[in-house]
């Protein structure tokens, strides 16, 4: 359904305190809407601790899983699109993400059942997400963000010290985190940061890495549930998947990767009837007639080094088992 549509029903749902599950695309154009998700097996998904997961098996049957990326010359010819934007003042901070054939004797749904990460949706036929970064939660009068930027293999020697003291990776989450505070004070007052740049171990079917993340919040209105969907769509899309400025670098995006990216850097979530939980749909693998592709990127900004960013994204192309 389209967006518009699907912010209405979510201020209905937030006015009834009734549970719904959604999904929206990067571009603000589509998306799902299910009331009651909890009573279907269709889209099937885990947040938090709540879902609709079948019973898991037992163990991960042995699989394959290859990725097929796009050479480093065409990355770069994406890259210096950005870079010279970046150059125009067009953007200060650019996500840049590609788009790479992937095989696997796994479905997206045994997938699905046996990743290990904290968001996990499933749309049948169309893509499995595993996400590890929320967008934003709502509860009790706050809303709180976790915008998560700086990606190294943890076997790396002093890997936590590298990316806390990359400079490039510094400059990149203090945009974020700028940019995140700006967005929640569209709708929150005494936006604040708790914590910054903490580390956070996640483990790969390659090995383990590192992220580096923050932690953001804000006093939402009295009347928050009334305009859930109405506030919630203020904040989109999401900053620490496009960039700085939003329109201009949205823009930028569509110059250098050359087709929409769907739900692939869209939203999901859940709402509870007191708690909306939503994060960023990354980590993901799209399905269509001829194929399954693995998305994933990064963000580039003025001291990017091509090479550099070419190999994170392609790090990022993993199975979280």
């Amino acid at each position: 359904m389209y967006c518009s549509e699907i912010k209405e029903k979510m201020n209905r749902a937030g006015q009834g305190r009734e549970a719904f599950l959604f999904g929206i695309d990067f571009e603000m154009e589509r998306g799902f809407f299910l009331a009651k998700p909890l009573a279907q097996q269709t889209v099937l998904f885990e947040i938090g601790n709540v879902g609709n997961m079948p019973q898991l098996p037992e163990k991960i049957p042995s699989y394959h899983f290859k990725a097929f990326p796009e050479a480093y010359h065409i990355y770069q010819q994406r890259f210096e699109t950005v870079i010279n934007g970046l150059k125009r003042g067009d953007s200060y901070l650019t996500n840049l993400t590609i788009r790479t054939p992937v095989s696997s004797s796994l479905s997206l749904q045994q997938i699905f059942l046996h990743a290990r990460a904290p968001y996990k949706l499933f749309l049948p036929g169309k893509f499995v997400c595993f996400s590890p970064e929320c967008f934003v939660q709502m509860e009790a009068g706050k809303v709180v963000t976790f915008p998560m930027k700086g990606t190294i293999d943890a076997r790396l020697p002093n890997a936590r010290q590298v990316i806390l003291n990359d400079r490039k990776e510094t400059a990149e989450h203090n945009t974020i985190v700028d940019l995140l505070r700006n967005d929640l004070s569209r709708i929150a007052s005494q936006v604040k940061v708790n914590r910054f740049r903490y580390i956070d171990k996640l483990l790969t079917h390659k090995g383990p890495i590192l992220q580096v993340s923050s932690e953001i919040e804000g006093v939402l209105p009295d009347d928050y549930m009334e305009q859930l969907g109405t506030l919630f769509f203020r904040l989109l899309p999401a900053g620490s998947v496009s960039g700085a400025p939003k329109p201009a670098t949205i823009a930028l995006i569509r110059r250098a990767e050359k087709a929409p990216r769907g739900f692939y850097s869209g939203i999901g979530g859940y709402f509870d009837g007191k708690r909306l939980e939503s994060f960023v749909l990354i980590r993901f693998i799209e399905q269509d007639e001829s194929g399954l592709y693995f998305r994933s990127g990064g963000g580039i900004t003025a001291q990017s080094d091509c090479r550099k960013e070419y190999n994170e994204a392609i790090q990022k192309i993993y199975l979280p088992f």
